[in-house]
């Protein structure tokens, strides 16, 4: 049976403190090169996603939501902060899979192209090394 202890308010299992993964994509703010594990990818993909919730339940009682443009003055500036390490993280997650970074592009396609690109972040990374460098599954995520 796993053990869990919560260390600042976060959830760790096995000494491994899952916001150190959104922490280092972070780190990596505009780094397109090299790659990602999907660990990396997924965690900074939820962490946003809780941030970007909790911002717009903010935004609300503050009364800067707007209902026109479908978002608040907080959830804006945080999704315009964190727009690049995005673009970046996903690009390292296409790398990682032995993919071009341009495959973000497939997402312009209505529907087909969001499924291919959820798809392509599921998949295991390239065992070894690839053109886009060693595999990350050496490496673990700091903690910070």
């Amino acid at each position: 049976m796993a053990s869990y202890v919560i260390v600042c308010g976060v959830v760790v299992r096995k000494g491994r403190c899952r916001v150190s993964w959104y922490l280092e994509a972070l780190k990596k703010y505009a780094v397109f090169h090299g790659r990602s594990r999907r660990a990396e990818y997924w965690y900074f993909v939820l962490f946003n996603l809780i941030v970007a919730i909790v911002l717009a339940a903010i935004d609300s009682l503050l009364g800067t939501f707007s209902s026109a443009q479908n978002i608040g003055l907080l959830s804006g500036i945080y999704s315009l902060a964190v727009l690049i390490p995005t673009l970046a993280v996903t690009f390292r997650r296409l790398h990682d899979i032995d993919r071009s970074g341009w495959w973000i592009l497939i997402n312009l396609v209505p529907l087909i192209g969001t499924i291919v690109l959820l798809v392509f972040a599921l998949m295991d990374g390239t065992p070894g090394d690839n053109r886009y460098g060693p595999n990350p599954k050496g490496a673990t995520a700091r903690v910070v």
